[in-house]
């Protein structure tokens, strides 16, 4: 045995991490001692110091039982009504708010009265395991699933009340309480068991000593089967060969009455063999009605209760989709129910078992002989629509009959037949194969009464026109069928298209949306699409609150919020058609993702019924690509948030250090200039206090403008900038900027190129100017000493332009869209570096706010940069006429 074989074997003999363990005191019937049993090991517990709660114990007014129930801690009972009768169930919600080591829930297989969170009290037990608490329990063999159809075989009484299969499988120890059945026949006479009239009714109909013995068997198999899986894993702890698990088994149902037997059959077999197990549904297209729907819905439930996968595929032949569907899975068993006895079957063809023996080389066939069905009752509405197709039948045998009178004088006999088929088409395609082989039926009557001589007659004379009208039954049945087959076909093509379709629209729609409100509109638009459901997209947030996102906007009943909140943290569907909370109306499937679940998705049928299992399959499907988008978004939106994190902290950095060096700067400067002015006072000479004082003034105007920047940008960013428009020259803001630099571009070259007519601006003047001081500014700063700098101004049709170029060191191609983010300087020459990276920034978001935009070409002569100012013109005011003035 290989490593990594034991290694699973010991993790596999490991609890769960955070989940309880679950130990089933097991009998084969009531009073056996179960309870008495649990009671004496909850008082060994206690003694050893484990902290443990009755949660229910059900007594039956047995005195040794009570007796063992004093001394034990208890958890108050739930009080309830139900049609105004009071009752009591365990408070769940008490345990998990305070929550023991160790519970005793009695009575497993109960149900819940309803109106409470789950529908039965297993499902309470496995959420005190997943709350991490260990948990004792009792229950009898008649209530195990599987083994609910051979109960009612051997005693007669169909059991209500069953728990799954898997609910023991994963209990951590299973200890049988067995009692022969003459020492339980004692206790009931004694009334030990229960009161004396209701232990005599109990002798009668269920406690016989032939029931009772059969009973004690199916416990000890049970026992039996859990102490061999116990040895196994034992041996794989060892190290030792173990039996392996081998192929798979298959069961094929339909919709009749003999589908949850064969499951139930189907679990047993597998648990026997320790086969993983299937249940396969092989739909024809052939019409189904609403009982069959509902037994193969019912049978399929079961089956996921018991722990087998369910299938649905659609084919032609049954058989023959079944082996496929058995290659595919390497299954080694192919379980089946004996066909229904129909004349047809006898007749025309074999069972599907024998044609599962016939082509199934290599694999084992069962079929298991159940009980004569009884003849299923049909709805009325369901006679009609038979009866609707059979009229069909008649009315186009009719209409032939006339048609081919009418032709029967310019057509061949031979050729009048044709007629008739096509009437048996016509009906195949429009209806199934009952009615189109009625119709064949009808057509060859009337073929042999009006046109096979002796007409009128249903005699044939001639050998041949025997021949001739059995060869014309053969084709109109075997066109009739073949018609019909190709209908249900293409009902199946369509539907699978469909779903197919679903998917991909719903797809197609999530890869194109970018984040969650995208998501949520795809979803609600693919969902919503469906006119018989109502659909709500929920979240939740920290504190419970439930907010509808998308869909339906319907305040929650308080029904609906438990069984919405239960779904939310179990991340399992709720609701309408489910075992947890199923009176509400709506049903309730998480849509969660790798860290938890992301949304709620709630469906609600307007004819207040529960969703048939292909269309909660469906629903399921779509739910798994909307589940991953809606976490691709969230992890979209997390991933952008890091991104403007970053960036915060990069511009907060940069911010700081030009604080703490561009704007200082200046500060030095000038408090240096005051300290002399103020130390040595009158022994400097005039012309260097003037010099001084003139280099304060400059500091203290660089100053302001990095200040000004600053509250300009934070204008921009918060939407604080205010546009006070008004007609301007350009030639008057050139001159202005070109004043308030007038120390700046002092030791510079500069020169203006401004035409004599240009047209008026529509903006706000200052800001403009601010634009053009900036740049300007920036042109100074890497300009080479006693360099040029060259203002020009052009206009067109569409807009105006202000240039200004430099001699400084240029800017690289691949620089040039980054000088305008915000703190971004090029260091480059001797003067580069400066500044606090503002002043373009600022510039492109007043022009932008213009309508405006800056570009960055080659300076003078091919040195240097121009950076040009582009400001869209407006239909220009009229002028003033000298009347006006």
């Amino acid at each position: 045995m290989s490593d990594a074989v034991r290694a699973d074997a010991l993790l596999a003999d490991l609890p769960r991490e955070g989940r309880g363990r679950l130990k089933v005191f097991l009998g084969a019937a009531p009073g056996v001692g179960k309870t008495f049993a649990m009671l004496q090991a909850a008082h060994g517990q206690l003694r050893q110091g484990v902290d443990l709660r009755a949660g229910v114990v059900e007594t039956h007014g047995r005195a040794e039982t009570e007796a063992l129930l004093v001394g034990l801690p208890q958890q108050a009972l739930k009080r309830l009504e139900y049609r105004g009768v009071p009752m009591v169930e365990m408070d769940l919600d008490a345990l998990l708010q305070n929550p023991p080591a160790l519970v005793l829930v009695d009575e497993l297989a109960h149900s819940n009265v309803p109106g409470s969170r789950h529908a039965k009290r297993w499902q309470d037990v496995q959420e005190l395991l997943e709350a991490g608490i260990d948990v004792y329990t009792t229950v009898n063999v008649q209530h195990l699933e599987s083994l609910n159809d051979r109960v009612q075989d051997i005693t007669g009484v169909q059991v209500r009340e069953t728990v799954p299969d898997w609910v023991l499988q994963e209990a951590f120890e299973i200890q049988l309480v067995d009692l022969p059945p003459r020492e339980l026949l004692e206790r009931l006479r004694d009334g030990k068991v229960y009161v004396p009239e209701q232990a005599r009714a109990a002798i009668d109909a269920f406690f016989s000593q032939t029931n009772l013995t059969a009973l004690r068997e199916l416990a000890m198999q049970t026992a039996a089967a859990r102490v061999d899986a116990d040895l196994n894993r034992r041996y794989r702890l060892q190290g030792q060969a173990a039996p392996t698990v081998l192929g798979r088994l298959l069961l094929g149902i339909e919709g009749d009455a003999q589908a949850e037997r064969l499951v139930r059959h189907a679990s047993r077999v597998a648990e026997r063999r320790h086969l993983p197990w299937s249940v396969v549904h092989v739909d024809t297209r052939r019409p189904q009605g609403e009982d069959d729907r509902a037994r193969l819905q019912a049978a399929q439930q079961l089956a996921e209760r018991l722990g087998g996968e369910v299938v649905t595929l659609r084919g032609d032949s049954v058989a023959q989709t079944l082996l496929e569907h058995a290659r595919e899975r390497r299954a080694s068993l192919i379980l089946v129910g004996r066909s229904r006895a129909r004349l047809r079957r006898r007749w025309f063809g074999r069972g599907l078992g024998e044609r599962l023996l016939a082509a199934g080389q290599g694999l084992e066939i069962s079929v298991l002989d159940t009980e004569a069905e009884p003849s299923p009752v049909r709805h009325m509405g369901q006679a009609q629509a038979r009866l609707g197709d059979y009229g069909l039948a008649l009315a186009a045998t009719a209409g032939a009959a006339l048609l081919a009178l009418g032709l029967s004088r310019v057509l061949e006999l031979p050729n009048i037949s044709l007629v008739f088929l096509a009437a048996v088409l016509l009906v195949a395609v429009r209806s199934s194969l009952g009615p189109a082989l009625a119709c064949a039926g009808l057509s060859f009557l009337a073929y042999n009464f009006l046109f096979i001589p002796p007409t009128w007659s249903l005699t044939i004379e001639r050998q041949e026109d025997v021949l001739t009208l059995l060869f014309f039954l053969l084709m109109a049945g075997l066109t009739g069928n073949l018609a019909s087959r190709q209908r249900r076909q293409l009902e199946a093509l369509r539907q699978a298209q469909g779903e197919t379709t679903a998917l991909l629209d719903l797809s197609r729609k999530l890869t194109a949306a970018t984040d969650r409100r995208a998501v949520l509109a795809a979803a609600e638009q693919q969902f919503c699409a469906w006119s018989e459901l109502e659909v709500a997209l929920l979240s939740r947030d920290g504190d419970g609150v439930w907010k509808v996102e998308a869909g339906v906007q319907r305040l929650l009943a308080d029904q609906e919020r438990a069984a919405a909140d239960w779904a939310w943290q179990h991340e399992q569907a709720a609701g309408l058609g489910t075992d947890t909370l199923p009176n509400g109306r709506w049903w309730w499937l998480p849509l969660a993702g790798e860290e938890g679940p992301l949304l709620l998705l709630g469906v609600q049928p307007r004819d207040g019924q529960p969703l048939p299992g292909e269309r909660r399959r469906l629903i399921a499907a779509l739910g798994q690509p909307l589940a991953q988008a809606l976490e691709r978004a969230q992890l979209a939106e997390e991933l952008e948030a890091a991104r403007l994190h970053g960036q915060t902290e990069e511009l907060r950095s940069a911010l700081l250090a030009s604080v703490s060096h561009d704007l200082r700067t200046p500060l030095t400067a000038m408090r240096g200039s005051i300290d002399s002015l103020l130390a040595l006072g009158e022994q400097i000479p005039l012309a260097d206090r003037r010099e001084l004082l003139e280099g304060t003034r400059d500091e203290a105007e660089r100053l302001d403008r990095y200040i000004q920047n600053l509250l300009d940008m934070t204008r921009l960013g918060h939407g604080g900038l205010k546009l006070a428009r008004d007609w301007v020259a350009p030639a008057d803001i050139v001159s202005s900027a070109l004043q308030r630099l007038r120390a700046v571009l002092g030791p510079l070259q500069v020169e203006t190129v401004l035409p004599r007519e240009l047209p008026l601006l529509y903006v706000h003047a200052a800001l403009i100017e601010q634009a053009l001081v900036n740049v300007l500014d920036n042109a100074a700063r890497f300009s080479p000493a006693s360099g040029r700098i060259r203002v020009s101004v052009s206009a067109d049709r569409d807009e105006l332009r202000i240039a200004v170029s430099d001699q400084g060191p240029g800017i690289p191609l691949n620089e040039r869209e980054k000088i305008f983010d915000m703190f971004y300087t090029a260091a480059r020459g001797d003067r580069g570096g400066q500044g606090t990276g503002l002043g373009l920034a600022i510039c492109q978001g007043m022009l932008g706010a213009h309508g405006g935009r800056v570009t960055v070409s080659e300076g003078l002569d091919g040195q240097g940069t121009t950076l040009v100012l582009h400001l869209p013109l407006t239909a220009q005011p009229p002028l003033a006429s000298e009347d006006d003035q």
